[in-house]
């Protein structure tokens, strides 16, 4: 039995372990602009929001050259990145169990939607899911709080109440709590639990496999 029929799943720190690609991605974008670059010893401090804000945020990049650090980073991004990722152990059966409950299960990111899929793809994970909601190339779409409710209603979900939210930090809890939509924590990717908590997550789990018992009854 299905506790909620529609799964959405946050991407780095919960389905791939990816904050590896994302630093060196980072670095070398900051080095390509001649800027100096902060401290990306904490992956909690950029793994989770949209780019674009840490770029205008702890990296202090200049508005007029934002344009060109998003494309200098996801280029680098293509070729660094995406091999320094990897499928968290215990994630591609969670998601078969899933799936075979009857479940739906998107991927909801703030990267942006063509980079997502093309790393769902390269991680063997498009196959598992039925849809890749990531933000827009606009920028209009890129806090969780508004790729939730996009997700929702790619999968056809019109009960919020039907719908849990599952990431590694408070950006993704804090998304669920404005959208109104329960939230299950995971412990093992790149925030910390009492963030999550502070924005309501009902549950964590600290491996994959861990979550298959809050979802299904």
């Amino acid at each position: 039995m299905k506790q909620y029929d529609y799964i959405l799943f946050d991407l780095d720190g919960t389905l791939t372990e990816s904050a590896k690609g994302v630093e060196l991605s980072i670095a070398h974008m900051m080095k390509t602009l001649s800027l100096p670059c902060p401290d990306l010893s904490d992956y909690t401090l950029y793994i989770g929001p949209p780019l674009e804000d840490t770029f205008r945020g702890m990296c202090a990049v200049p508005e007029p050259l934002i344009a060109d650090a998003m494309q200098i980073y996801r280029d680098y991004y293509d070729i660094v990145g995406m091999p320094n990722t990897r499928v968290y152990d215990g994630v591609f059966p969670m998601l078969d169990a899933l799936r075979g409950s009857g479940c739906k299960l998107a991927v909801c990111t703030s990267k942006n939607e063509p980079v997502a899929e093309k790393v769902v793809e390269e991680q063997g994970l498009l196959a598992c899911v039925d849809a890749v909601c990531g933000s827009s190339v606009d920028g209009s779409r890129k806090a969780k709080a508004d790729l939730i409710p996009y997700a929702m209603e790619t999968l056809g979900c019109a009960d919020k109440a039907n719908a849990v939210m599952i990431g590694d930090t408070y950006f993704d809890a804090k998304g669920a709590h404005l959208c109104g939509v329960d939230f299950f924590g995971v412990t093992y990717g790149y925030g910390t639990k009492e963030a999550m908590e502070r924005y309501g997550a009902k549950a964590f789990a600290d491996t994959p496999a861990a979550l298959l018992p809050l979802i299904l009854h």
